[in-house]
């Protein structure tokens, strides 16, 4: 029963809980952003370059048939290298200029607000208080 209840314990503390919810959004995340990239840009790119698919680039490769399509096989594979770096690149792109620039301007306006907002001022202490009661009543009793 005590294993049942340490794995419990484990399982309900926050950091497991915040780390569970935030892979299930990086997971729903990368799979809009990966079809931002493969139907937005891609096409895009593939208008102004006229083939944006470089895995024909190969050195030493020679060409077979596999289930009726024509493949290289049997060579370095440069133009693979060359699609994942560009689609990586494409995907940094993305994620920088659509979540982190504007997740930056908007934790700057958050910044400035609360940099704006006048600070509270600190209560008095009882003591301080006591004190300047004190004064009040000895300058009364004075005049």
């Amino acid at each position: 029963m005590t294993l049942i209840n340490d794995f419990k314990a484990f399982i309900l503390k926050g950091n497991v809980v915040d780390l569970a919810v935030g892979v299930v959004i990086g997971a729903a995340f990368g799979k809009v952003v990966e079809s931002v990239v493969k139907d937005l840009i891609t096409p895009l790119i593939g208008l102004i370059v006229k083939q944006p698919d470089f895995s024909g680039i190969a050195i030493g490769a020679h060409e077979a048939v596999k289930d009726g399509k024509t493949v290289l096989e049997g060579g370095v594979m440069i133009g693979n290298f060359l699609n994942a770096g560009i689609a990586f690149l494409i995907l940094a792109a993305v994620v920088f200029f659509l979540v982190v620039k504007p997740m930056n301007a908007l934790m700057a306006v958050a910044k400035k607000k609360a940099e704006a907002a006048p600070a509270a001022p600190a209560p008095i202490a009882d003591d301080v208080k006591l004190l300047m009661e004190i004064r009040d009543l000895l300058k009364n009793r004075a005049s």
